[in-house]
């Protein structure tokens, strides 16, 4: 394989502007194919994009003999059948966040890759921006000594009722599509983070409740992550806050200074040392994914390892399956 040829499948919002057209710009790599159960909707993102084909069948994108390459970019509840359909013909895929409705789905996947030896990569894109590579860079160079807690907060404010009947907030406060609600959508990112700059997971525990009963999920989620190098995490997210409420921060506290930072406002950062204040600031990305979509590529051409495998990717289903478990 010399080049990258991509089909989409669930070219939707994500896909819009985050992902999508970040597979032409990447080296090696081209959009050829983009499949929607809509067809009208695939066909209009096709044109827009200067995309060649487009389907109205995911399984029809995957045995197209031109695609060598499946993106898959649905709600969670599909994510398994495209994943095994894709693994079982062949060929790599890249499966968006969250990897599935629960971890006994993500390990299954991530299993299938391992014994098809069909490569694998997991959407946790974060892990590839500028933004995040810099805070991993003074975590590892003990900017502020040896870590000790990290407090994470993430507050949003109540949906309404108009808000709950659209379309691309319907299905995720819908347990049997998203596999929970909001927490599922968002806590993937910074958990994947922790997961990424401090290592494997000794014990999670968590508490998951519905408060304001406007839908089926959870809609506060409180969760304790001891790693096995000593350092503790606490996250709490609530989605039921008036909007002056509203909260985005996580702060990592060692032994020297701390640093705090938005895990989704990624302008600036603060490190704190000896009573002194840095901010280090950073551009916004045009496309979100394309550090990371860059990475993939490279791992599918066989030039660079996996920047996020299945099994990474269901190591972050298990501990947000643990924080919700009743």
């Amino acid at each position: 394989m010399e080049k990258i040829n991509w089909g989409i499948i669930g070219c939707g919002d994500v896909a819009e502007v985050k992902s999508g057209p970040a597979f032409n710009t990447v080296k090696n790599s081209s959009l050829i194919a983009v499949m929607r159960r809509n067809g009208k909707k695939a066909k209009d993102f096709a044109m827009r994009h200067n995309v060649p084909k487009w389907y109205d069948n995911g399984l029809k994108l995957i045995n197209d003999p031109d695609v060598n390459a499946i993106y898959i970019a649905t709600p969670p509840s599909s994510h398994e059948e495209y994943t095994l359909a894709a693994l079982n013909a062949g060929k790599p895929v890249y499966l968006e966040k969250p990897m599935a409705v629960n971890f006994q789905s993500a390990e299954r996947m991530a299993r299938t890759a391992g014994e098809k030896k069909v490569k694998l990569s997991i959407a946790h894109y974060r892990r590839e921006q500028p933004y995040f590579k810099k805070i991993k860079q003074l975590l590892d160079d003990k900017a502020i000594g040896e870590v000790r807690i990290v407090q994470l907060e993430y507050y949003k404010k109540q949906l309404s009722s108009q808000e709950l009947k659209l379309p691309g907030f319907k299905w995720r406060v819908d347990t049997s599509v998203a596999g929970g609600g909001l927490f599922h959508d968002i806590a993937p990112h910074p958990l994947d983070l922790m997961f990424y700059f401090f290592g494997k997971v000794e014990k999670a525990t968590g508490v998951a409740t519905n408060q304001a009963r406007l839908y089926n999920a959870d809609d506060v989620v409180t969760g304790n992550i001891l790693f096995q190098n000593g350092i503790v995490f606490n996250g709490v997210w609530c989605f039921n806050v008036h909007r002056q409420s509203e909260k985005d921060t996580c702060e990592i506290i060692g032994s020297e200074g701390s640093i705090k930072f938005s895990v989704f406002d990624q302008e600036k950062f603060f490190v704190t040392k000896k009573g002194k204040t840095e901010i280090i600031s950073f551009d916004r990305l045009k496309h979100v994914q394309e550090p990371m979509i860059k990475k993939v590529v490279e791992y599918f051409l066989g030039e660079s390892p996996n920047p996020c495998s299945g099994d990474d990717g269901a190591e972050i289903m298990r501990i947000m399956d643990q924080f919700t478990e009743k």
